[in-house]
C-alpha cells in the first residue's frame, strides 16, 4: 500500500468559518459590474473585438471568418464574436449596441468566479488535500474545511491585479479564461459527479478552443487526463476512489472529447501558431519577472509558498492539476507576443495554488499581509480621491494634464455616491478585520480583495471621465466630425480595425474603404477622405490632385503617434 505523505494542513473546525454569502455576492457584483456599465470602447483590443461583433450583427461580414475591409482579427476567438454578435442582435431595439456585445462577457465573468470555487471546493475535498486527523478529534470537517479553502481561492483570484482590465474587456482572452476555468472545474470534479463533469469538460474544452486558443485547449485535456488518471491509481490504492470500470469509462469519454474538439478545431481553421522563441537576455528576464509579480500579485508569493509546503504532495490533484494550468500558460506566455493576455488564463490556478497555502501560513506571515495590503490599498484608495477631489476643485495634477491634455472635468453624482459607498464599505472591512473576532482560515485574502475591488470602483467610478478620454477613441472622432460636419459617409484608407470601429460607433459614420490605383486615382464616392498619417506615403501625391484638397492633420489627444489627415472632395 503506498505510505500516506507528509500533510501541512493542520487545521481545526474552529477556523473553517463559513464566509457569508451575502457579503460574497455584493464583493463580486461589486467587482464583476464596474467596467462594464457606463465606459467606451477602450483601444485597442477591446474596440476591435466590438467592431467585428458588430458588423456579424449587422450582416456585414462572414460568421465563419468575420473580416473588415479585409482585415482579419488578431485572435480568431470566433465564439467570442458570435456571442457578442448574438446579444447586439437581440436587444439592439433597447439597448446601446456596446453594452449589448458586453452582456455575454459580464455572464462569463461571473461564472469564470463560480467555477473557480467550485474547482477549488472538489480539489480541496480530495483525499490527499483533508488536513491532518487530530488524535483527539476536532479536525476541520472535509466539507466545511473545503469550501473555506474554496472561498479563499475566490477572494485570491479577485485579488489578482491582473485580472481587473483584461476581464472587463470584449475580446476573446475574455473567453478563454471562462472556458479555462470551466476545465478546471470540470477536471477537479470529476471524481465526484461523472456526467456532469464530463459535460462540462466538453463545453470548456470545445469554448476554449472556439475562442482562439485550440493548442492550449489540448494540453490541458491531455494533461488534465492524464492527471485524474494517475491521481486515481492513488486513490484506488488506499481504497478512497471511484470503481475502475466507471473510471475508464470517464477517461474514454474525456479522450474522445479531446478527439473531436481536435477535429473541430481543424476544420474550422483555427489553428494558429505564431510562437517565437524567448530572448534569453537580461532585459527579457527581468521584464518577464516584472509582468509576473505585478500581473499575479498578491498570489505569485503565495503559488511559490504553496508548492514548497505541498512539495511531498507535488504529484497529488490538488497541487497538480493548478501547476499543470498555470504553468502550460506562462509557457504560452513565453512564446507568445501576447504575453499579459495569455498569463491570465494562469489566474484560476493561480487562485487555486495561494488557497492551499492559506492553510499552512503561521499567523507572522498572515499578519504581513494584513499589514502590508491595508497600507497599500488604503494609500492607493486616498491618492485617487486627492487627486479627483483637486481636479474637482479646479487644481489639475500635472500628471493628468500631461497625459491628457485638453480634458475638461465634470461631476456626475451617481458614480460619485456609489464610490463612497465602497469607500465606506472598505472602512468597514477595514475596522472589522483589526477587530476582535474568530479567526477563519480565509481572513487572509479578505483585505486583499477588498481593496483591489475598492480601487477598481473608484478607477470605473471617480476616474471613468477621465480613462474614457485617455483610452477611448472619442476625443479623436469628436475633433474629426466638428470639421466634417454632419457627413452622410466617409472614405477612409489605411485606418486600423480600431479606428474603423470607432468612427462608426462614436461618429455614427456610414465609412466605406477607399482604394487607390496607380497611386494617383482614388476609388471614392464620399466628401471627406480620412487617411492614417503612417498611410500618407502611400497615397503619393493625392493632395496635388484636383478633385482633393487636403484640409489637416487631427490629432489623437492622448497618443501623439495616433494622427489622422482629413481631404475633402473638391467639385
Amino acid at each position: 500500500m503506498t505510505p500516506n505523505l507528509p500533510n501541512p494542513a493542520i487545521v481545526s473546525q474552529s477556523v473553517t468559518r463559513r464566509l457569508p454569502r451575502r457579503y460574497l455576492l455584493v464583493l463580486c457584483l461589486a467587482y464583476i459590474l464596474p467596467g462594464y456599465i457606463g465606459r467606451d470602447p477602450w483601444k485597442n483590443a477591446d474596440i476591435s473585438a466590438y467592431g467585428f461583433m458588430l458588423e456579424i450583427a449587422r450582416g456585414q461580414t462572414s460568421w465563419l471568418s468575420p473580416a473588415i475591409f479585409d482585415q482579419l482579427p488578431d485572435v480568431s476567438g470566433l465564439l467570442s464574436y458570435w456571442l457578442g454578435a448574438a446579444s447586439i442582435g437581440l436587444t439592439s431595439e433597447w439597448i446601446p449596441p456596446d453594452f449589448a456585445a458586453r452582456i455575454p462577457f459580464i455572464a462569463m465573468l461571473a461564472i469564470t468566479l463560480l467555477a473557480t470555487w467550485h474547482g477549488i471546493y472538489y480539489l480541496a475535498r480530495s483525499p490527499s488535500a483533508l488536513p491532518v486527523v487530530f488524535a483527539f478529534g476536532g479536525e476541520a470537517k472535509p466539507k466545511d474545511y473545503a469550501r473555506t479553502v474554496a472561498d479563499g481561492g475566490l477572494l485570491a483570484l479577485i485579488a489578482t491585479l491582473g485580472l481587473a482590465q483584461f476581464s472587463h474587456e470584449t475580446t476573446p482572452a475574455m473567453a478563454q479564461l471562462c472556458f479555462t476555468a470551466i476545465t478546471f472545474y470540470a477536471l477537479a470534479a470529476m471524481s465526484y459527479h461523472s456526467i456532469s463533469s464530463l459535460a462540462l469538460f466538453f463545453i470548456g474544452m470545445l469554448g476554449l478552443s472556439l475562442s482562439g486558443a485550440p493548442s492550449l485547449t489540448l494540453i490541458f485535456g491531455v494533461g488534465g487526463l492524464l492527471i485524474t488518471y494517475f491521481d486515481n491509481r492513488y486513490n484506488n490504492s488506499r481504497g478512497t476512489s471511484q470503481t475502475p470500470r466507471s473510471q475508464y469509462l470517464n477517461y474514454a469519454v474525456m479522450f474522445i472529447c479531446i478527439l473531436f474538439v481536435t477535429a473541430i478545431s481543424s476544420l474550422l481553421d483555427l489553428w494558429r501558431w505564431s510562437l517565437t522563441a524567448p530572448e534569453m537576455s537580461l532585459t527579457f528576464l527581468q521584464a518577464t519577472t516584472r509582468l509576473l509579480l505585478w500581473f499575479t500579485w498578491p498570489t505569485f508569493p503565495l503559488v511559490i509558498w504553496s508548492i514548497w509546503r505541498w512539495r511531498n504532495q507535488i504529484t497529488r490533484i490538488h497541487v497538480a492539476l493548478p501547476i499543470w494550468f498555470g504553468s502550460a500558460s506562462i509557457l504560452t506566455m513565453l512564446l507568445t507576443r501576447t504575453s499579459d493576455r495569455a498569463l491570465l488564463l494562469a489566474l484560476p490556478a493561480f487562485a487555486t495554488l495561494a488557497a492551499f497555502a492559506l492553510p499552512t501560513l503561521g499567523r507572522r506571515l498572515s499578519a504581513l499581509i494584513d499589514w502590508f495590503t491595508l497600507f497599500f490599498f488604503t494609500g492607493l484608495a486616498g491618492f485617487l480621491w486627492v487627486t479627483w477631489i483637486a481636479m474637482q476643485w479646479g487644481s489639475t495634477p500635472a500628471m493628468v494634464t500631461k497625459l491628457v491634455p485638453g480634458f475638461v472635468v465634470s461631476l456626475s453624482w451617481l458614480p460619485f455616491l456609489f464610490a463612497m459607498m465602497g469607500t465606506l464599505a472598505w472602512g468597514w472591512l477595514v475596522s472589522w478585520r483589526i477587530g476582535k473576532h474568530r479567526s477563519a482560515m480565509w481572513k487572509s485574502m479578505v483585505l486583499p480583495a477588498g481593496g483591489a475591488t475598492l480601487c477598481w470602483l473608484l478607477l470605473m467610478t471617480l476616474w471613468l471621465p477621465v480613462l474614457n478620454f485617455a483610452r477611448s477613441y472619442s476625443p479623436l472622432v469628436d475633433r474629426v466630425t466638428e470639421i466634417t460636419g454632419k457627413a452622410n459617409c466617409v472614405d477612409t484608407l489605411g485606418l486600423s480595425v480600431a479606428q474603423i470601429t470607432a468612427f462608426k460607433h462614436h461618429g455614427q459614420l456610414k465609412v466605406k474603404s477607399a482604394k487607390i490605383v496607380n497611386r494617383k486615382q482614388a476609388q471614392t464616392n464620399c466628401p471627406w477622405l480620412i487617411v492614417d498619417a503612417d498611410a500618407e506615403q502611400a497615397i503619393g501625391d493625392l493632395d496635388t490632385r484636383s478633385s482633393w484638397k487636403y484640409v489637416t492633420k487631427v490629432r489623437r489627444p492622448s497618443d501623439d503617434n495616433e494622427d489622422v489627415l482629413l481631404y475633402k472632395r473638391v467639385p
